[in-house]
């Protein structure tokens, strides 16, 4: 219990506590460009904190639970307030969400099989990273100007690259699922 007292959890819980404020801004004080320094001080946060677990010799399990997490919840917030404000339209949220379920579904096969879960795949982290930059772009891109434009532009660039992302990377997991069904092999790490 102690180990998990250190820099990098610390820095991923100040990322946590970000999320709601985030959410917040955008959704009852129309505060774009505050949320878009929540989002960036988030991103280097977390960039830090992997850092500092690396280099400090301190990555714990809640570290690498709560990481992901962080992250995870980010994006939701940034879909939800984002749709709510009526940036994004709705069926940016059903995807994600879609998505969401059926990897629910899939893990929940894959535990009845005794597996704890499916091993991270480069193409969710490049997915997420990709939401990521999308977000402070579509706030961006809320401003009249030539950059809101431009921002606007590659913001859903950016998002839709990401969606399209998380959604292969749910057919390489069904694929490793299906591989396991038809040889009964272990899931591929």
């Amino acid at each position: 219990m102690q180990e998990n007292f250190n820099i990098p959890n610390l820095l991923s819980f100040l990322r946590l506590l970000g999320v709601p404020y985030f959410f917040w801004l955008i959704t009852a004080q129309d505060n774009y460009g505050l949320a878009i320094v929540v989002l960036f001080v988030s991103g280097f946060t977390d960039w830090l904190d992997g850092y500092a677990a690396r280099k400090l010799n301190q990555r714990t399990r809640l570290g690498e639970l709560m990481d992901p997490l962080v992250d995870r919840l980010y994006v939701v917030s940034a879909i939800l307030a984002l749709v709510i404000t009526n940036e994004l339209p709705l069926v940016i949220l059903i995807l994600f969400f879609a998505r969401d379920v059926f990897m629910l579904v899939l893990v929940w096969l894959l535990k009845q099989k005794g597996y704890s879960g499916f091993p991270v795949h480069f193409i969710g982290k490049a997915a997420t990273m990709n939401l990521l930059w999308a977000f402070p772009l579509v706030l961006l891109g809320t401003y009249p100007s030539i950059v809101g434009v431009i921002a606007h532009n590659v913001a859903f660039a950016f998002l839709i690259w990401g969606l399209a992302l998380y959604w292969y990377g749910a057919v390489l997991y069904a694929k490793q699922y299906r591989n396991l069904e038809i040889g009964g092999g272990a899931v591929e790490q």
